[in-house]
């Protein structure tokens, strides 16, 4: 991506280092609050319609909203969050990472708009960071739950059917996270996944024109039609005294008339090879 390039030869001194343990620690925060002050998620979230209204915090405070009530899952979530996090920015670099996650902030915001009085949830945002690191680490594998072992290809492919089921089947808020939260992922990975699906197809045509070239025979008898594919206990020949140099298994090798260029036969027609 130049214009990525370009970006960070510029501005790259300007990103924020750290930023997914940033991300962790002011969700860790909001969750112990939650704890005494029940209302105070009401107060971070984002909701379009309270930002017309003048609080405009809600446009970040909203990053610091909590997974999940159970402490078990939230502690499991925040793990692998910054496990993909990290990752993710020691692979592109702070300012690259820091890009991604503006992206998927800026159409997150945008796309909630379009729905003033519900609630913005940033679940689909940190889902694309989920959604980078197994396009680049594929077969990296974690304990599900501590438990089953899973590849993260496997839970990505979970994760866009699940994305695709919502996108047919849930409400409008929910469809419009869901196309936010993509955003940043298409922009980054677009060229990269046309070059494979260009690769995968010419890979694809070898594979058939070898197989096609597998099933076809390289030595068929002029004479008898036997060919090296059905007949593979025989042996073939090319006749250099014929024209063209025809093919002729064992037997008609050396029974066979000679195919001479014109009507007339020369001396040697007939003539056993």
């Amino acid at each position: 991506m130049r214009l990525l390039d370009r970006l960070q030869r510029r501005f790259g001194r300007f990103a924020v280092p750290h930023l997914t343990e940033g991300l962790i620690a002011c969700q860790v925060v909001a969750y112990f609050f939650q704890q005494s002050n029940a209302s105070l998620l009401s107060t971070i979230a984002l909701v379009p319609r309270r930002v017309l209204e003048g609080e405009v915090w809600r446009l970040f405070t909203f990053l610091g909203t909590p997974p999940l009530s159970n402490p078990l899952f939230a502690f499991f979530f925040w793990y692998m969050f910054y496990l993909m996090g990290a990752a993710l920015e020691h692979t592109w670099s702070e300012f690259r990472y820091n890009v991604y996650l503006l992206v998927g902030w800026a159409a997150t915001v945008v796309m909630s708009f379009l729905q003033p009085d519900s609630i913005a949830s940033i679940g689909f945002l940190q889902g694309s960071v989920f959604l980078a690191f197994a396009y680049l680490y594929p077969d990296f594998q974690i304990l599900f739950m501590f438990i089953l072992p899973v590849k993260m290809k496997w839970m990505a492919v979970l994760t866009w059917l699940y994305y695709l089921v919502i996108l047919l089947l849930g409400d409008v808020t929910a469809k419009l996270l869901i196309l936010a939260s993509v955003c940043n992922f298409v922009l980054f990975f677009w060229s990269d996944i046309l070059s494979r699906l260009r690769s995968s197809r010419r890979r694809m045509a070898r594979q058939t024109e070898q197989s096609r070239a597998a099933k076809t025979p390289r030595h068929v008898c002029s004479v008898c039609g036997a060919d090296n594919l059905r007949n593979p206990e025989l042996s073939f020949r090319y006749c250099s005294k014929c024209v063209g140099s025809p093919c002729y298994c064992d037997t008609h090798l050396r029974e066979h008339q000679h195919i001479v260029a014109g009507p007339i036969a020369d001396k040697d027609n007939g003539r056993k090879n």
